[in-house]
Parts: structure tokens; sequence; C-alpha cells
């Protein structure tokens, strides 16, 4: 009731079903628990509704799979709430790209916040490669390694996640990436001993520059191979803001708000559609698969079951015991499983 008085919103419900009967809404924003995505999502689609549902699009692809069928045959559309995409950096440094200003696409390096590893990937790595995407296309196979306490890490590392993500394995992940025209990329999801936005960024190299993409900053270096030494500077990019009605607010997710009203009106697709949130999770689906494996995992998979579980019942193996929800609690209750306290 507190939200509703501060937002001054009159319809407040504890029924979903009955909020969608009375209010018959156009968009259903689905900000919860990634756990709660799938089940959500499919009663809201039922009536009829768009949605923008939180990152990343579900705990695994053959929930991903049934909820983008069901936006098909209602006719409605999926947005996935990787609103880093359409914020003002990242159209700053899509704009430079495709102005020609590092020239052909080599490579994407990038890393997350430091995060334990498996949870930073899903996380925060989903945002990561939701923007890569932008830039390289689709992703076509992965390879990635992990390790977990030191050492390679095992099946019996893999472990449900902080805050209902679904199941994650690997304390530091490294994740090499194929794209078309030979360019290759790399995900680092490293834990440190603190956690820092700062490290949170991708960079793009090219034949004739790089671009630097931040939190909330875009650069452009106009030299492919500058060192410390080099006198080449980066240079700002200023952010790409179009005229925008209210400015008091996230400016992210007011963009992210903004794409999707155009794209509704226009007939499209958003940027960050389901079809691209699926992708996402292909990716970091097979980030797991590659590291459970050992091998290259082609985009995309036929396989659409959690690769973790898959790989825990290979073992004869059911699911892992329940673990805190709070990441402040499942770190101290897996540092205490590693022996580190």
């Amino acid at each position: 009731p507190a939200l509703g008085d501060e937002l001054g919103v009159a319809g407040r419900f504890m029924d979903l079903d009955e909020m969608m009967r009375s209010e018959a809404p156009d968009i259903v924003a689905i900000p919860v628990g990634t756990e709660y995505h799938f089940d959500l999502g499919m009663r809201v689609l039922e009536y009829g509704a768009h949605i923008d549902i939180e990152k990343p699009i579900c705990v695994d692809l053959q929930q991903a799979d049934k909820l983008l069928e069901k936006a098909e045959e209602k006719g409605v559309q999926i947005a996935v709430h990787h609103q880093g995409r359409t914020g003002s950096a990242m159209r700053a440094i899509s704009s430079a790209y495709r102005a020609g200003k590092i020239g052909d696409l080599r490579y994407v390096a990038a890393s997350g916040k430091g995060y334990y590893g498996g949870y930073g990937l899903l996380n925060i790595g989903t945002h990561a490669v939701n923007a890569i995407l932008d830039i390289t296309g689709q992703c076509r196979a992965v390879n990635a390694v992990a390790t977990t306490g030191g050492r390679t890490s095992a099946v019996d590392d893999v472990l449900p996640s902080p805050n209902g993500m679904g199941m994650i394995c690997g304390e530091n992940i490294t994740a090499d990436f194929t794209f078309d025209r030979g360019v290759t990329g790399t995900l680092r999801q490293h834990r440190f001993e603190t956690v820092d936005s700062r490290a949170y960024h991708a960079e793009f190299f090219g034949s004739e520059g790089r671009l630097y993409w931040g939190r909330d900053t875009a650069w452009h270096l106009p030299d492919p191979h500058a060192s410390p030494e080099d006198k080449t500077k980066w240079l700002e990019l200023t952010p790409d803001l179009p005229e925008l009605p209210i400015r008091d607010a996230a400016l992210d997710d007011l963009l992210f708000v903004d794409e999707y009203v155009n794209a509704l009106s226009e007939g499209r697709h958003h940027v960050c559609s389901g079809v691209e949130g699926r992708h996402v999770l292909e990716v970091l689906m097979g980030v797991f698969e590659s590291i459970a494996y050992g091998v290259r995992v082609n985009l995309p998979q036929e396989r659409r079951d959690h690769p973790l579980l898959r790989w825990r019942r290979d073992h004869g193996l059911g699911s892992p015991e329940p673990t805190p929800r709070p990441y402040e609690y499942w770190l101290r209750a897996e540092d205490r499983r590693l022996g580190k306290s």
C-alpha cells in the first residue's frame, strides 16, 4: 500500500487474475525473482497482455521456449529488462561502431562486478552478453572453464543460485565466445574480495580503434594498438539521449520503456525482445554446459534442459540441497562449504 500511495495508484490487487480481469492492462511488468518468471509470465500472456520481464528471461531454455510460444500464440510481445542496452552509454557505443569509428570488429572483452562467478553470470553477465550482441550479432559457440576454491569446478559444486536464479556452478568463470566473421570474445565472471561496479565493462577491439562501455560511460580510443606510454588518449563519447518528456527517473530504464512504446507503435520487436533474451540465456546455459562437460557448445543448443542438472543426473545425483536466498548469507554458507571460514 505504501508504494501505491507514493505513486498515486488507486488500483491495487492481491490477486493477479483479478487484476487482469478488472484492469485489462496492455503491458504488465514482472520485476520478480527468476524462479517466478515462467508461471507469472504464462498467466499474464494468457490474457493477451504484453510483458516486461526481469532478466534473465527464465531459469532454463525449456521454460523460455514455452514462454515465447505462448506470446506468439497470443500475438503479444515480450521485452526482457536488459536496460543497459537501451541506455545512453550503449546507444553511443552502438552509434560509434556503426559509424565506423573502430573499423572491422575483431574481439570483445568483458567483465562482471566481482560476484561469485555463476551468480554473476546470471545476474550481471546477462546484461553484458545482451549488450555485446548489439555489436556482434548472435553467438555461435561457447567454450568455458571454471574454478571453485582454487580447483577445477566439479559436479558437487552445482548449487542453487542466490536470489532464485536457478542452478549455478563456478566461483571464477572464463568464457570464450565465437561470433560470425571470425569475431571472438571473452567474458570473465570472477569473484572479487569486494564487489566493484567499476569492473563491469565491455571493450570492443577493432581494426582501427577500440570502444569501451562502462556502467554509465562510453569511450573511444582511435588507435587499435595503443599502450600506456603512447600519447593516444581515450575520448569520451557524448551520451546518446533522445528528447524525453521526463528526466527525473533512472534514464536507462526510461529509455527501455521508451523503446518498448516505440516498438509497439511501429509493430516491431523491442531490441531486448523475448527472442533476444532467450538467445542470451542460450549463451549462459552454453557456458554452464561447457563447464560441465568440457566441450565446445554450439548454439542454439538442441537440448534445452538445464545442463547442470543434467550433469548431476549423469552422475547419479538429484537436485542439490537448498541454499540461503540472500546473496550475503549464501556466500557465507559457500565459504563454509569450501573451508574458507
